[in-house]
């Protein structure tokens, strides 16, 4: 996947792209998007509204990499993760989050899939089984 976004996708860039789809959420559709886990919801319904308007995953590539690097964000600042490298060749996104354990999730991945399989994949789901096996490890 060719991505055509402002920063690269990198741990270090990672929160720069969040930061940025924070600010086009709320100037495109209202949405206040807070890096609190039940704005994840938001992100949920942004991408469902992609998806009923039949947009697929290569013409939103871009934003849906940035509404996983919100996601990420989340993590990170509430399950205390970190921005990682992807392991080469092993996901078609390289960036993960990496949580206490150590443990990586693939936020960008995660949106993503909303996408393209909708509420069969739940976002929400995916952090709080994250979030809860993080607790589980200490």
């Amino acid at each position: 996947m060719h991505l055509h976004l402002k920063y690269p996708l990198e741990p270090d860039s990672a929160p720069r792209h969040a930061a940025a789809v924070v600010e086009a959420a709320l100037d495109i559709s209202g949405a206040e998007l807070d890096y609190s886990p039940g704005s994840i919801e938001l992100v949920e319904d942004i991408v469902d509204s992609f998806r009923s308007d039949g947009a697929t995953c290569d013409e939103m590539a871009e934003s849906l990499a940035e509404f996983g690097c919100y996601v990420g964000e989340i993590l990170v600042r509430h399950a205390g993760g970190a921005w990682r490298h992807a392991p080469a060749g092993r996901h078609p996104v390289p960036l993960v989050v990496e949580l206490p354990g150590p443990r990586r999730c693939h936020p960008v991945t995660w949106v993503f899939r909303r996408l393209e399989h909708g509420p069969d994949v739940s976002i929400r789901a995916l952090y709080a089984t994250a979030v809860h096996e993080k607790a589980a490890d200490r």
